[in-house]
């Protein structure tokens, strides 16, 4: 199969690869046409490199395009990384996090930048550049919370989604402007013991520690992250709400195999859409039980859903990979960590009601493991999907720590539909 968009222009390349590494690319449209495109440098050559830095070293760069993609210029820098560009009202925000959730904002179409603003006080966050939902003139996204401090392994099974909600009209860099939903880490919700018993882990657990299925590739104890959001608008889906306060949350599950995410919903508890408090829980099925996991490609990673109201369907832009039942000991090795890890296929699907997916296609190839293209975000522009991925070439230090940003065209994406 030829891939749909496999040539590329490079929006940034690590001055120095095997230490410096790129992160976070986040995309957004403007009414006016424009795009938008964040990106992200880390790692532990930020020494040497120049700009308005976090105190962690991470440095997040600004890029506009007024030709469709095809050129870009870097106009400003902020000091934070998993950042995601949006619209909302008359401004264009950018939001990530230093530890603390971070924002900055812009009132020109991102000329220039307001200087970057808290909106949490002596927190721990986490997420990657997913999605947002505009409803009930509010806009809504999840960030990540890291609520217990005791694992001593990579954290996903201490995180808690958290919906965010605005009014797109407030100044969206003020605190009390947001509301957050109620928090559950993964820990709280699932046993160890049931995980295992069902077969929904691959690994054997260890409490905040992680397994190492062969040296140097480890597997932190099971967890959720990087959480998308949606709504269902069918009104003869199973997930509809007809009063119209349920938001659903689909996230990358951690669990050591494939093609698995975390289902959450939060309810909203005022008289309207959009007002009161937001409570985080699950999807009841017809059984009277919960949906908790679900089926989606390339669950095992960093995924971006978006909805396209012309064709009343979802998008999923995943990576795909094809050898996750090879033996961790048997892994060549410049693939990264466990088995399910393969980043060098960045793939598309679309459904009608976010649980039954249509392959469309291959959206890039990497030549290597080496020269991944993983952890993509996506926007519609007219009849085209515009998709920012993190890259690698052969210079890479690792398919998980890349060196490129990598824009990427896919003209008339909806004649794929079957």
């Amino acid at each position: 199969m030829k891939p749909l968009a496999n040539d590329f222009v490079t929006l940034m390349d690590s001055p120095n690869p095997t230490t410096v590494w790129t992160c976070s690319p986040g995309l957004c449209r403007l009414p006016s046409g424009r795009l938008v495109a964040t990106g992200g440098f880390r790692g532990p050559g930020m020494d040497q490199v120049e700009g308005n830095k976090s105190d962690g070293g991470h440095l997040g760069l600004i890029f506009l395009s007024d030709d469709g993609g095809a050129s870009w210029r870097k106009v400003a820098e902020y000091p934070f990384l998993h950042a995601r560009p949006f619209v909302a009202g008359n401004k264009l925000y950018i939001l990530g996090h230093c530890g603390d959730l971070m924002i900055t904002s812009s009132a020109d179409d991102g000329l220039s930048w307001s200087e970057p603003a808290k909106l949490t006080d002596g927190q721990k966050w986490h997420q990657a550049p997913c999605n947002v939902l505009y409803e009930n003139d509010c806009i809504y996204l999840v960030m990540e919370r890291q609520i217990y401090h005791d694992c001593h392994a990579w954290t996903p099974s201490v995180l808690a989604p958290v919906l965010m909600r605005a009014r797109v009209d407030d100044e969206l860099t003020k605190p009390e402007s947001w509301s957050f939903a109620s928090e559950i880490a993964f820990r709280d919700i699932f046993e160890n013991d049931d995980l295992i018993s069902h077969g929904q882990v691959f690994y054997p657990i260890i409490p905040n520690e992680s397994f190492y299925p062969s040296p140097n590739r480890d597997c932190a104890p099971p967890g959720w992250l990087e959480t998308n959001v949606f709504k269902i608008y069918d009104p003869d889906h199973y997930w509809f709400d007809p009063k119209g306060k349920t938001i659903h949350l689909i996230a990358r599950l951690h669990n050591g195999m494939t093609n698995d995410a975390a289902l959450l919903t939060v309810t909203e508890q005022g008289d309207k859409p959009g007002t009161g408090q937001m409570i985080t829980g699950f999807q009841q099925l017809p059984s009277g039980g919960m949906a908790r996991i679900v089926s989606l490609p390339g669950g095992q990673m960093k995924f971006h859903i978006l909805y396209d109201e012309e064709m009343k369907l979802y998008w999923l832009l995943s990576t795909q990979a094809t050898d996750s039942m090879t033996k961790a000991y048997k892994l060549e090795k410049d693939r990264y960590n466990l088995p399910n890890n393969q980043r060098s296929r960045l793939v598309l699907h679309f459904s009608k009601n976010m649980v039954d997916w249509c392959f469309a296609g291959v959206v890039a190839i990497g030549g290597s493991e080496l020269e991944s293209r993983h952890y993509a975000s996506m926007v519609i522009n007219g009849n085209d999907l515009c998709i920012l991925s993190r890259s690698g070439d052969a210079r890479a230090a690792s398919p998980h720590n890349g060196n490129l940003i990598t824009f990427h065209k896919l003209k008339n994406f909806r004649d794929l539909i079957y």
